[in-house]
């Protein structure tokens, strides 16, 4: 008998609402993941203490575990703290630095995950990936997706708008990532998992089209949801192909070239995005990406992120290679630097600079 279903790996939870924290025991216990209370929780010293101050005599069988940073070295350190205390669940309780720490250590130890995000700045707090600093720059690690992912709203709220903006950035920067999941598949022969990409899609065009802002409860809904679908749409596909492509060897190429000037995550994914479309012919998409990024406040341009066009031109040149084997609208037109830098003063023509 042919098999007619799959198993789609994902949260046995999802609570995005206002006020998702105050019940997280609750949420824990009646899930059947925690009913002692005895859990790991990792928290960022900056952000994260206020929110151990609110949480800690609600979770009173739980241990707080300090994470200094976004490091592979931070991760092992977490990992071994928790290992051997016979916890519940480890959660991530913070942004993306210190979901993916506590993913990794999660991972590490064997432990289910709960994910609670105080920001939205990228698809991270569900996707199955740990990208952590290490010596070499910067690593990405598969782990399992999280077990519950819990987004309080009036958290949200108060995040810096900019961590709000970077997750608008990565969201709709899905819909580049697409199309060149479907260039290689009509060049090469890539194999596309139709319900990774249409999720994927989703989640982007929903972000794309919606018209509120980063101050409207409904537009945070819709790009909480838009980013959870992306980390799920991720462990459908088994690896990041429905989210990342030219636009996201771009934001690494700006890594790695530029680690101390790169700006957020979800910045360089959606000037990478508009780009990409501009340079794959579709002039119609890369102006709506424009239009929107600017509309959240994104940058277009990367003089808005304070890199010269000489140096754009150099992180294009070199995205490629931050992505061995993936295939792309950069690797297709395999531009020379005077092409690129042709092709970029178009784009700032088309959208207005």
């Amino acid at each position: 008998m042919p098999v007619l279903t799959r198993l789609i790996p994902s949260p046995v939870v999802v609570d995005i609402s206002s006020g998702a924290l105050d019940d997280l025991a609750g949420l824990l216990a009646d899930q059947r993941i925690s009913a002692s209370g005895k859990l790991a929780l990792a928290v960022s010293d900056g952000s994260g203490r206020a929110l151990r101050e609110k949480l800690a005599p609600v979770l009173p069988g739980a241990d707080w575990y300090s994470v200094a940073d976004g490091t592979i070295d931070s991760a092992v350190r977490l990992a071994d703290g928790i290992k051997g205390k016979r916890y519940d669940a480890v959660v991530g309780l913070g942004g993306g630095k210190i979901i993916d720490v506590a993913k990794y250590a999660a991972a590490r130890v064997g432990l289910p995950m709960v994910a609670v995000a105080t920001n939205l700045s990228h698809d991270g707090i569900c996707s199955p990936v740990s990208t952590l600093d290490n010596d070499n720059g910067r690593g990405s690690y598969g782990v399992p997706t999280p077990i519950a992912i819990v987004v309080d709203l009036d958290v949200i709220r108060e995040a810096p708008p900019r961590f709000i903006r970077s997750g608008v950035g990565d969201a709709i920067s899905n819909i580049s990532a697409i199309a060149d999941w479907e260039l290689s598949h009509k060049v090469n022969g890539e194999a596309v998992d139709g319900l990774a990409a249409a999720m994927a899609r989703t989640a982007g065009e929903a972000v794309l089209r919606h018209p509120g802002g980063v101050g409207d409860d409904e537009f945070l809904m819709v790009l909480a949801e838009g980013l959870v679908l992306s980390g799920i749409a991720i462990s459908i596909s088994g690896d990041t192909r429905p989210s990342s492509g030219a636009c996201h060897e771009i934001c690494h190429a700006f890594d790695l070239l530029f680690p101390q000037r790169a700006g957020s995550h979800g910045e360089q994914v959606g000037l990478g995005a508009a780009f990409a479309m501009h340079l794959r012919g579709a002039a119609d998409e890369a102006g709506l990406f424009a239009d929107v990024l600017r509309r959240h406040g994104l940058p277009v341009l990367p003089g808005e992120l304070g890199f010269s066009v000489d140096e754009f031109v150099q992180v294009v040149r070199y995205a490629p290679q931050t992505r061995p084997g993936r295939f792309t609208i950069l690797e297709h037109l395999n531009l020379s630097a005077d092409q690129i830098k042709d092709a970029y003063a178009d784009y700032a023509k088309a959208i207005g600079s």
